[in-house]
C-alpha cells in the first residue's frame, strides 16, 4: 500500500491511472476506522480497479469548542486496516497542505445545510463540503463511498456533485451496526460503560417511529411523540432533534404518504449520537 501526503502526487497517481483507463474507488475518512468504514471499502473494492481511502480529520467541520483536538487518531491501526483490506493508496495529507497560507474559498449547500445537524452545528457542512471538493479535486475518483448513518451528509453530497457537475458516481451504503443496533461511529470510544448501555435509546427511539409508519400511521406528529417516549424514559439524554423528513430535500413532514428518513440527534454526557432510518409505508389495500 501506498502512503501519499502531498496534494501534487495524489493528482499525479490519480491522473497516471485514468490515462490507462483505470476506474478509481474513494472512501473519505477522519480516520479511527472501524466496520462501517470496513464495510465501505469492501465494497469500493469489489466495483473498482484501484481504492483510495483519505485519512484526514478536518478542522474545518468543527464548531470552536467541539473535539477536534482529542478526535481519535489511531494512525498505525488505520493504516493496517487499509492494507489488510487491499487498499492501493492511503491519502494522509496535512491541514496545511489542505488549506495553505491564503486558502480564502468555501463550498456551501445552503438548503441541504440549513435544518437539524446544520442549525445545531453552524460550521459543519461548510466544512464538508468545502473538503470533499477539495478530496475530489486531488484524488479525481470515478466513484466514492459514504455512509448512511450520516444521512445529512450523504444527501449534502450527492447535491454537491450533481450541482457542480463533479463527474463523480456517489454510492451511499447502509448504515453498520453493533449487536444491539448502536450505530458505529468512531465517537462511540468516547462513551463510558454505563453511557455505552444508553446509547442505543437512540436506534430504539428510530425503530418505535418506524413501527408507527409500519402500522399504518400517517401523521408525523404522532410519529415523532412515539419517537420522544423512548428517549424521555432516560433522563440522562438530551434531544437535539427527532424530525420526520423528505428523504429527499429533508425538509419535514407533516403527513407520511411514501418514503421518509426518520432522522434523530441525543447527547449523551459529553457525547453527541446521530442516527436514522429509512421507511416505508406500507402497501395500501386495493
Amino acid at each position: 500500500m501506498k502512503i501519499i501526503r502531498s496534494p501534487a502526487a495524489m493528482i499525479a497517481w490519480s491522473e497516471a491511472l485514468r490515462r490507462e483507463g483505470v476506474t478509481i474507488g474513494f472512501v473519505p475518512t477522519m480516520g479511527a476506522l472501524h466496520e462501517g468504514h470496513r464495510s465501505l471499502i469492501r465494497e469500493a473494492r469489489l466495483q473498482c480497479d484501484a481504492l483510495v481511502v483519505s485519512i484526514f480529520v478536518n478542522p474545518t467541520q468543527f464548531g470552536p469548542h467541539e473535539d477536534l483536538a482529542k478526535y481519535p487518531r489511531p494512525i498505525s491501526h488505520d493504516r493496517t486496516i487499509c492494507r489488510k483490506e487491499g487498499v492501493d493508496v492511503c491519502f494522509e495529507p496535512t491541514a496545511e497542505a489542505m488549506y495553505p497560507a491564503g486558502f480564502q474559498t468555501t463550498v456551501t449547500v445552503p438548503a441541504v445545510a440549513h435544518r437539524w445537524e446544520g442549525e445545531v452545528r453552524p460550521h459543519h457542512f461548510a466544512g464538508v463540503a468545502t473538503v470533499v471538493t477539495k478530496l475530489f479535486g486531488m484524488v479525481r475518483p470515478h466513484r466514492a463511498l459514504f455512509g448512511q448513518k450520516d444521512f445529512q451528509q450523504s444527501v449534502l453530497v450527492q447535491r454537491l456533485v450533481k450541482d457542480l457537475n463533479l463527474g463523480v458516481d456517489i454510492v451511499v451504503r447502509p448504515t453498520v451496526r453493533e449487536q444491539d443496533g448502536l450505530a458505529m461511529s468512531s465517537r462511540n470510544m468516547y462513551l463510558s460503560p454505563d453511557e455505552r448501555g444508553r446509547a442505543v435509546t437512540l436506534y430504539k427511539s428510530l425503530q418505535a417511529g418506524a413501527k408507527v409508519i409500519r402500522t399504518g400511521g400517517t401523521d408525523a406528529k404522532t410519529v415523532r411523540s412515539a419517537m420522544a417516549q423512548v428517549i424521555t424514559r432516560e433522563s440522562t439524554i438530551t434531544t437535539d432533534y427527532l424530525t420526520v423528513c423528505d428523504p429527499l430535500t429533508l425538509e419535514p413532514v407533516a403527513s407520511v404518504r411514501s418514503r421518509v428518513v426518520l432522522l434523530g440527534a441525543i447527547r449523551l454526557g459529553s457525547v453527541r449520537l446521530i442516527d436514522n432510518l429509512l421507511v416505508n409505508t406500507p402497501p395500501q389495500n386495493s
